[in-house]
This record gives C-alpha cells, sequence and structure tokens, in this order.
C-alpha cells in the first residue's frame, strides 16, 4: 500500500468540516469510504469492475467508479479532474477494449499496480452470432463487430459469463493481497464467498437453461456471446459489438428470417442503449421486447441491485423467452 495516498481520520474529518475535499468525482458513498479511516484506494473503470472491487475489497478498500450510473461505458470521456485523480489511486481495476479514453488515461496515470481484466482469463472473438450460423447475406452489423473489441480483436464482455467472471475475481483478490498485505486474509476470504456465489449462478444458468423450446435469442448487441456458448445458446445480434452500431437492412432480413425459423418470441434491448431498433423488428416481426441487461451499469432501471440480483433477472428473461421447461 502506498502510505502517502492514505489519509487518517483525524485529518480527512477535519477537512470535510472546512469543506476543502474534494476527493473524488464519484458517488457520496465512496466519500463516506475515505471517512472511516486508512483504506486502499481503488479505482474501478466501470461497474463490473467495482462490483469486484467492493465484493472482495469490503471495508478495506474505499472505491471509486470512472462510469457513472447511467453513463454508457464505451463511449466515455473522462474530466481532466477524473484523469488527474487516477494518478492518486494504489490500484486500479479494468477491462482494458471496451473503454478507449480510459484506456489511454490509465497507461498515462503512472500507477504501479494496474490490473486488466482481460489478461485473467482466455477472451474469444465473437461477432454478431454465436452457437451456429445461418444462411443469407451475414454483412451488415458484422462490420461493427471489432469496433468495441480489445486491441486482438477479442470481445470484452467476459463478466456475462458467470465461470469467466470468477477468473477474474481470484485475479483481482490476488492483486488486492499484494497490494494490501496486512489484509491479504480479509481479501482472500471474500473472493472466496463471492467465487463460490458466481458457482451458484452459473449452476442457476445450467438448469435453467437446459431444456428449452428454442436455443436462439436476439439481442442489441453482441454483448451476450461468452454466456450464449457457456450455455449452449445462440445469440444474434441486431448491431456488433458495438451497441450504437447501425444494422444494415439486409441484417434485418436476415433476423426476421432467423425469428421464424428458430421460433424466437422476444427480441432483447438493454437498460442503457437506445432500443428503438430492437423495438422496431420486433413489431414488424410480432414478437414481443424484453430486457437482457449487459450489466455495463447498475441504474433505477435495472432489474437488481448488483451484478447477482441482475444475472438472476437476466436467467427469468431468457427462460420465458427461450421457452424453458
Amino acid at each position: 500500500m502506498n502510505a502517502r495516498r492514505l489519509i487518517p481520520t483525524a485529518t480527512l474529518a477535519g477537512a470535510v468540516t472546512l469543506g476543502l475535499v474534494a476527493l473524488s468525482a464519484c458517488s457520496s458513498s465512496d466519500a463516506a469510504d475515505k471517512k472511516s479511516g486508512d483504506r486502499l484506494m481503488v479505482t474501478a473503470s466501470f461497474y463490473p469492475m467495482e462490483f469486484l472491487a467492493r465484493r472482495i475489497g469490503g471495508d478495506h478498500v474505499s472505491v471509486t467508479t470512472l462510469t457513472k450510473p447511467g453513463v454508457e461505458p464505451h463511449d466515455l470521456e473522462l474530466k481532466p479532474r477524473q484523469t488527474a485523480e487516477l494518478g492518486e489511486s494504489d490500484v486500479i481495476l479494468c477491462l482494458k477494449g471496451i473503454q478507449p479514453a480510459v484506456d489511454k488515461a490509465i497507461d498515462q496515470s503512472g500507477v504501479g499496480q494496474i490490473v486488466d481484466a482481460a489478461t485473467l482469463t482466455a477472451l474469444e472473438k465473437h461477432g454478431t452470432e454465436v452457437g451456429h450460423a445461418h444462411g443469407g447475406d451475414e454483412h451488415g452489423a458484422d462490420e461493427h463487430a471489432a469496433e468495441e473489441a480489445t486491441p486482438d480483436g477479442n470481445d470484452p464482455h467476459i463478466w456475462l459469463d458467470p465461470v469467466k467472471y470468477a477468473e477474474v475475481a481470484k485475479g483481482v483478490g490476488a492483486a488486492l493481497e499484494k497490494a494490501d498485505p496486512d489484509n491479504a486474509d480479509a481479501y482472500r476470504k471474500n473472493t472466496d464467498t463471492l467465487v463460490t456465489e458466481l458457482g451458484a449462478l452459473d449452476t442457476a444458468f445450467k438448469r435453467g437453461l437446459a431444456d428449452t423450446s428454442t436455443k436462439t435469442f436476439i439481442t442489441t448487441h453482441a454483448a451476450f456471446g461468452y454466456l450464449a456458448e457457456r450455455y449452449g445458446l445462440a445469440q444474434e445480434a441486431i448491431a456488433g459489438i458495438d451497441p450504437e452500431a447501425e444494422p444494415s437492412p439486409a441484417r434485418i432480413k436476415e433476423l426476421e428470417t432467423i425469428a421464424k425459423q428458430d421460433k424466437v418470441s422476444t427480441v432483447f434491448f438493454e437498460t442503457l442503449a437506445s432500443d428503438k431498433t430492437a423495438k422496431t423488428i420486433a413489431a414488424d416481426s410480432g414478437l414481443e421486447t424484453d430486457v437482457l441487461d449487459p450489466l455495463e451499469g447498475i441504474t433505477d432501471r435495472s432489474k437488481g441491485d448488483d451484478y447477482i440480483e441482475v444475472m438472476q433477472a437476466n436467467l427469468a428473461a431468457l427462460r420465458k423467452a427461450l421457452g424453458a421447461k
């Protein structure tokens, strides 16, 4: 732990009284964290990293999140104050490839302990479809598939696979132990608890999606490739990995054909990106719509208060859409 970055309780309390402290651009809960004593200063790039930091770090860390609730993380541009504050972190948790502006700022931050989740599990390349191939014109959204990928073209959405997310959790736990060895036992215990919860979530998905009327689901953008592969499903994305990419007319026509062929009942949209195209395709095809949350942020529209709860809601939505028995 970098001793100069730790803020003694008495000093911080006095500074708050004088109204001189503006330590972060994050929520009031983060400010409350800092008032409680000497903690490891952890900066998370966006929600999936924040969740790990808080669950594994517990009372021993003060977490700042660069991506505020409700902000689409792919297009985040950091304010100068946020960029400057990165250098005050003891540990930065990120997932390179999903936020280009953040990646650049982190590389220039000078912080010694940077944990890239993309190095903690095996990444794969996913396009607009995962699970099986369909005939027809496969252009359109596929040309956008790598726009929001890691530098080597891999799909960065690893947190939507509970198994891969558990591997990342273990790596984050090890990093916090290294940065703050005095509290290593607590980090290890918290990591084990979280990994157990993620294992239970994986079991729930396996059982819940084992027997369904169809294996195909249509969603706004190709965020669910790892989830689809893990549980034997076929993701058909309107856009590529970039949630703001516009599909071609050929891709829309192809999706309408797939919906009929595979008995798709539902077109999924998400909470942080536009739902216009998804709802238009659903209306034109006589399909229902529902939310499948890529968990890039938690807002008051989220179907749950944290990662575990929202993933459980995703499972319920998939079971309904796929006709689980």
